[in-house]
């Protein structure tokens, strides 16, 4: 239903892709992945037919609606609850026809329009897109709210939310996930999931796409390819066809230096001269095979503070919340260096509120906030980005607001470090203004990186990052030295970063007695709690069993979490270690290192491969121990 039949689409003189050939069928559900730059909102616009290939051939099969997110975000006067209702085009054609018949008193047609508007549900369709609102966070009294007022965060969710509310055959998201908080992302992939058309989601949240797709759409390289399964599904094939592919590349090598080889022994004899030309043109005629090549453009770590005091934050009976608005009451929290805590919680619940008061950001309301005196912070928030200096290069921003030492540092140094940002050759000299919101998003955590901070409090930093960034940044984050604390939808980043949950609700913040999937599971019974108190009222008798059971599950999750934490750390750990010695192992490869010039570095590389190989065999123990001790547990159960 749905072709790309060899699609070249160029930038200027740069093809993004060659010869793409994909077909889609009815009820596919696709993820799109691939590095910022590639072509996926390109492709998108194609299908919808804003773009057009540069050769080759893009269809959809006649008939077919198509749905996407709009773009533009105009400070629209109607209520928010309308706005959406506009996605339901064939019910705004129907009301349209009802208005123009009662204005002319055609009787007939008055019949013919309500019988029409009762087929399509349209008496239940102002229901229908205040549930699909009430989903993506917005609350009874917002839906009514002009759309002007919303600022262009929520305004996104508005436009995702008309989208969804559009009759469609194929659904176009791009990135829906950004700007939603880990509720929304919850509710929307139960609602992807059921949702009987053809779906095309980019996103850089594995755990969604894992949960959402059934095939995956990988752009890199200049080349589509297709792969079966989720993210996770992607990811080993696509690792088992670049070892395939190098080793077939290393197989070429060989024979191309034994062709070589042969050719100048033999070229200057007469009785091999001949031989010696036609393996010469049977070189020439080789289609030469590319070795494999994923290396992230980003490199970067934590530098160890140059202080840690212990605690480095309290929070003691602290209230908080805007004006004479309380939004948390008796608040308490201390952070030591090492504690790595991540903040849940529904939409408006206060998780960001609580996160600028632990920076200073906001005095409390009541309370107390004791900071010690080396406590050195690195905030994370959206409305940073809009802070940079837009007439400012990443070089400028670097010099002026980057830690003292690099500040002070050559420039060479300064570039080097942006480098493993992404921020490449001529780009740090480029102005800031036009950069995408992933690109002022690294700009941002490249200042924080490089004031060697003691306390991280990020909140939703890998809004607009690729999957390349967020694990970029997952990594750096393992070996951080200070106390983290952090806000995110990403599920993927929050098991691998934080060993201990926080629940922000009820006015409370208190730790969280269970792990992301039992908070998947809190969220469904608050929302069935919220609409069926009524029969709890109603039928009482076994309320006392039922908390008594609820009690139990909860201390036991509570006592399995210290489990799952060191098994999700020790898987953590071994992929990180698996990765750094891959590359170590790459490097010892090397002849050049054998060489009595180099016989330093040598030994410091050798040095680092035996401690990895170390860290990695503990690591293995550790997670070997800690799943045995976790299943004799359940099995327990």
């Amino acid at each position: 239903m749905l072709s790309l039949r060899n699609v070249t689409l160029r930038r200027g003189p740069r093809a993004l892709f060659a010869n793409a050939t994909v077909s889609l069928y009815a009820g596919d559900r696709v993820g799109v992945v691939g590095p910022n730059g590639c072509g996926k909102s390109s492709l998108f616009a194609m299908v919808t037919g804003e773009l057009a290939p540069d050769e080759g051939d893009v269809s959809v099969q006649a008939g077919y609606v198509l749905a996407s997110v709009a773009q533009d975000e105009d400070a629209d006067p109607r209520a928010a609850v309308e706005f959406v209702l506009d996605g339901d085009r064939e019910l705004r054609v129907v009301e349209a026809e009802l208005a123009a018949a009662e204005a002319t008193h055609d009787g007939v047609r008055l019949g013919l329009l309500h019988a029409r508007l009762d087929a399509l549900g349209g008496y239940a369709a102002r229901s229908r897109a205040a549930r699909l609102l009430a989903g993506l966070g917005f609350d009874a009294a917002a839906i009514e709210r002009p759309v002007a007022e919303f600022s262009g965060g929520w305004r996104r969710r508005l436009a995702l939310a008309q989208a969804l509310m559009a009759r469609s055959d194929v659904l176009l998201l791009d990135e829906p996930t950004n700007h939603l908080d880990l509720d929304a992302v919850l509710w929307l992939e139960e609602w992807l999931r059921a949702y009987p058309g053809t779906l095309l989601v980019i996103a850089h949240d594995r755990e969604f796409l894992d949960r959402v797709v059934t095939r995956i759409v990988s752009i890199e390289g200049g080349r589509v390819e297709t792969y079966a399964g989720g993210y996770s599904d992607f990811e080993a094939q696509r690792a088992e066809r670049l070892g395939q592919q190098q080793a077939a590349f290393d197989r070429q090598q060989r024979e191309i230096r034994h062709v070589l080889a042969f050719v100048t022994r033999f070229k200057a004899q007469a009785t091999k001269a001949r031989q010696a030309q036609s393996r010469l043109k049977m070189l020439e005629r080789m289609e030469r095979i590319a070795p494999a090549h994923v290396d992230s453009p980003f490199q970067f770590e934590f530098a160890v503070p140059e202080r840690l005091p212990r605690p480095l934050l309290v929070l003691d009976d602290v209230s908080a919340g805007y004006g004479d608005r309380i939004v948390l009451r008796g608040v308490g929290l201390s952070l030591a260096p090492g504690d790595r805590v991540g903040l849940l919680g529904r939409n408006g619940a206060g998780k960001s509120t609580l996160t600028r008061t632990m920076a200073g950001a906001q005095a409390p309301l009541g309370g107390r906030r004791t900071a010690a005196q080396d406590l050195s912070i690195g905030y994370f928030a959206q409305h940073q980005l809009e802070q940079l200096d837009l007439d400012a290069t990443p070089l400028d921003h670097v010099k002026r607001h980057g830690g003292p030492a690099l500040a002070r540092g050559t420039e060479e140094e300064q570039r080097s470090f942006l480098g493993g940002f992404g921020f490449n050759g001529e780009r740090v000299f480029e102005r800031v203004a036009p950069f995408s919101g992933g690109e002022k998003a690294r700009l941002v955590l490249a200042l924080i990186v490089s004031r060697r901070p003691n306390l991280l409090l990020l909140d939703e930093p890998t809004n607009h990052l690729d999957l390349e960034m967020r694990h970029a940044l997952g990594m750096a984050l393992q070996d951080y030295q200070g106390a983290i604390v952090l806000v995110s939808h990403d599920r993927y980043l929050l098991r691998l970063v934080a060993d201990q949950l926080w629940l922000v609700a009820g006015e409370n913040a208190a730790p969280f007695d269970g792990d992301l999937d039992d908070y998947a599971a809190w969220l469904r019974s608050s929302d069935e709690a919220d609409t069926g108190a009524a029969k709890e009222d109603a039928a009482p008798r076994g309320a006392a069993a039922q908390k008594e059971r609820k009690r139990v599950e909860a201390a036991r999750r509570q006592q399995l979490a210290p489990l799952r934490a060191t098994v999700t750390r020790a898987d953590a750990d071994i992929a990180r270690l698996s990765a750094e010695i891959a590359d170590l192992d790459k490097r010892l490869a090397d002849p050049a290192l054998y060489e009595h010039a180099a016989r330093a570095e040598l030994a410091t590389l050798l040095e680092a491969q035996a401690d990895r190989r170390r860290r990695l065999g503990a690591a293995e123990e550790s997670w070997l121990a800690a799943s045995e001790a976790l299943e004799a547990a359940t099995q327990a159960d």
